[in-house]
């Protein structure tokens, strides 16, 4: 490649990622008419980065193309292929598989042939390993999430997977077995580790240090290296293959001064033994993406500091971003790997130019000098990726990083060139799991000093900023000391003055969140919080509320309407996770947990909002569940919310009368179904906006056509949180933007008011 291309062909791959992922009207058209006057200079140097733009935009396009077709979902298909992830959590079994057949079993139905990977549940599954071939009859439907503020985006997540649908797996006909797994250097690995009866956790650090099993570490081992800032070193990453590239080039050189004393310098095959070490550690650790990233800029390292032709350190890194986006367009949004580049360009602006150290002394200080110069802006990065933040961290990578990188990494590399000799191997591993015990020592005390924090989300942007230009004063040449350090007191300063806007006195904000089938509505006023209802549980025990918000929350109030799990599913994680004043419920009703009852004509005010309970009655032995549900009223200003739970028409009719009029925002009932929402509690409500609670592409069809028919006609504006995502609503006087929903719908667009067009029941 001749010098100066990187950069053109890196941005290529980029505009590439921008076309492919987001195509507009036109796009091959236009890619053709791009190549003519390319390809019409004759010059193949320019036709590299127009092949990498078209190559990447293309794999994209079929990634997009190789979706769920509309015509096949909760359809039963026949499926077959390799099983790549298996997860047991109890009778649920979570498979990821790579597709080689589909086909649907009705007659009539649109191919299917084009899935590539999908993700399935499987309930009392039968024993299932990594690489077998199995006949499945699976349900799917097109890969999505819930959306909801500040919370991790599965769909994206699935995207980046290259998961093109998602469902689970039928139970007749069974599953049946195709191939049995053939075991693969790596999985004879794990199992040769999991004989020699190493302490626990040395076992799994062991495992994702030296192979890249990073699924072998648990909950705590996570929480632990996030709490401490640690996570990259114990994934297979630049710096671990970049020691086994540096061990190789060392052994290589030396050998090659010992063969050939007086041109060892200019030997060659030691730089090619060193990219062979590295592609073959690589190979071992399973070639995830983390480890092909790393082996793509441990391999354009080498070259750079062969000095043979060699770009400069800026030009090798373009080449290797591009090289790696073009490798694996899909881990653009991953982000491992910008967190990885952005290090490595960190310490190309640190030590560009600067002598290299020398003694033990000068080695010591360039490792401190380094880490103080990467924690702030690693931290700024992380911040914006994962809205966390490790004090620990600095001090902890101090410790860590030599440890890790000079001991624990190559005694156990070492403990594997060494297992044709086992007192040896285990020599080495059983140091290993005393080094590794006493560093899981030092994090662990160093979270207690310094624990993880995770600042409001409101602060995550602004904290970031300063962090980075903290780090950028301190790495950019040429700046002054004094300008550097008058630099950081103030963005210190700036930092310390930083606080949530806060919610003004007299105003309401009600956030409808996306829980699938169920209900969660979260109301803040100033200084009060509460939940009207908990969310659901679904078959697989999983609750939508546990994935909402960090632990140790504190909520005045939880209001369960009823106790149908799509309402108090999420009870007991509120319960044990988070802190609750108190739990409120109608009577004859039983949620889990000790509560108030929730009663017709009580009422309080909080900061300038009044509350106040419209249904049930005292008494409800009478009623069925739904229509016991805890019918609430909230007044700011001249605004008004409803939420009615579940509760049927001829109870709507009980309380209408004493509802104020009129409502700004109601949560329709009983999710849209066509039981509740009835023509006298529209005719007298005539609310403003109205929210369904609802699963995206749910089997109960919410919200019935009728419904929507009934609202339309009222002229209120509606949403679902199926296809809007959450939705963020604002009462009381000034409170600006009425209504914010986490996805914009395109025919949202060009809305009429506040974005309101008339929503299309399913």
């Amino acid at each position: 490649m001749r010098p100066g291309m990187a950069i053109p062909l890196a941005l290529a791959v980029l505009i590439g990622l921008g076309l492919g992922s987001r195509p507009p009207p036109g796009l091959i058209e236009g890619l053709g008419l791009l190549a003519l006057p390319v390809l019409a200079l004759r010059k193949p140097a320019g036709w590299l980065p127009l092949a990498a733009l078209v190559g990447v935009t293309v794999s994209l396009l079929l990634v997009r193309g190789a979706g769920l077709p509309e015509g096949l979902i909760r359809e039963d298909l026949a499926v077959e292929g390799r099983l790549v992830a298996v997860a047991e959590e109890s009778r649920l079994t979570r498979l990821t598989l790579e597709v080689t057949a589909c086909r649907p079993l009705a007659e009539g139905r649109p191919d299917c042939d084009r899935l590539r990977r999908v993700r399935l549940s499987a309930f009392e599954a039968p024993p299932m390993e990594l690489g077998e071939r199995w006949a499945l009859t699976a349900r799917l439907r097109p890969p999505a999430g819930f959306a909801n503020p500040h919370t991790f985006d599965y769909a994206a997540w699935l995207w980046r997977e290259g998961i093109q649908a998602t469902g689970y797996v039928r139970r007749e006909p069974p599953p049946r077995r195709l191939a049995e797994s053939v075991p693969g250097l790596r999985e004879r690995a794990l199992t040769h580790l999991a004989d020699q009866g190493l302490p626990p956790r040395a076992e799994r650090w062991l495992s994702a240090l030296t192979l890249g099993a990073g699924e072998w570490l648990t909950a705590d081992d996570w929480a632990l290296l996030n709490a401490s800032g640690t996570t990259h070193l114990m994934v297979i990453s630049g710096l671990h293959v970049g020691l086994v590239a540096g061990f190789a080039l060392l052994l290589g050189r030396g050998a090659a001064r010992v063969v050939t004393p007086g041109r060892w310098r200019l030997a060659v095959w030691p730089w090619w033994l060193a990219g062979a070490a590295a592609a073959g550690y690589a190979t071992l650790s399973g070639l995830e993406p983390p480890a092909l990233r790393a082996l793509v800029m441990a391999l354009v390292g080498l070259w750079v500091a062969s000095g043979r032709h060699a770009p400069g350190p800026w030009q090798g890194w373009w080449l290797a971003l591009a090289m790696g986006l073009l490798l694996d367009p899909l881990s653009a949004w991953r982000p491992g790997l910008w967190l990885s580049f952005l290090a490595v360009a960190l310490l190309i602006l640190a030590w560009q130019g600067r002598p290299r150290p020398r003694g033990a002394r000068g080695w010591l200080w360039a490792l401190v000098r380094t880490q103080l110069l990467l924690a702030p802006l690693m931290a700024a990065a992380v911040l914006l990726a994962f809205a966390r933040l490790a004090p620990a961290a600095p001090l902890v990578n101090l410790v860590a990083v030599p440890v890790v990188s000079s001991l624990l990494v190559p005694l156990g590399l070492l403990g594997w060139l060494l297992a044709p000799l086992p007192p040896l191997s285990a020599l080495c591993w059983w140091l290993f799991a005393y080094l590794a015990e006493a560093l899981a020592r030092w994090l662990e005390a160093a979270v207690v000093w310094l624990p993880l924090w995770l600042p409001e989300p409101a602060l995550v942007a602004p904290l970031a900023i300063c962090l980075g230009l903290v780090a950028l004063l301190w790495v950019l040449p040429g700046l002054t000391g004094l300008l550097r350090a008058a630099g950081s007191l103030a963005l210190a300063a700036v930092t310390m003055s930083l606080a949530p806007s806060g919610i003004p006195h007299g105003q309401l904000e009600v956030r409808v969140l996306d829980v699938g089938q169920g209900q969660l509505v979260e109301l803040r006023t100033a200084g009060y919080r509460a939940l009207y209802d908990a969310g659901p549980r679904f078959a697989s025990g999983f609750a939508p509320v546990d994935v909402l918000w960090p632990p140790g929350q504190r909520f005045d109030e939880v209001i369960v309407s009823h106790d149908d799990i799509d309402h108090a599913g999420g009870v007991p994680v509120l319960a044990e996770r988070h802190r609750v004043g108190r739990f409120l419920a109608p009577p004859g009703e039983t949620i889990g947990v000790p509560f108030a009852q929730c009663l017709r004509g009580q009422a309080w005010e909080r900061d300038g909002v009044r509350f106040r309970f419209l249904w049930p009655p005292r008494e409800t032995a009478a009623l069925t569940s739904n229509d016991r549900s805890c019918v609430l009223e909230a007044t700011a200003g001249g605004q008004r919310l409803l939420i009615t739970g579940d509760v049927g028409r001829q109870v709507e009719r009980a309380f209408l009368l004493d509802a104020e009029t009129p409502v700004t925002l109601l949560v329709a009932g009983h999710h849209g179904s066509h039981t509740s929402s009835g023509p006298q509690l529209v005719q007298w409500l005539t609310p403003s906006h109205v929210v369904y609670s609802a699963g995206r592409r749910n089997a109960f069809g919410h919200p019935h056509d009728e419904v929507v028919r009934r609202f339309r006609a009222a002229g209120s504006c509606q949403w679902s949180t199926a296809l809007d995502g959450a939705l963020t609503f604002r009462l009381g006087g000034g409170a600006g933007r009425p209504v914010d929903s986490l996805r914009r719908q395109p025919w949202r667009w060009g809305g009429v008011g506040a974005d309101c067009l008339a929503l299309e029941s399913p």
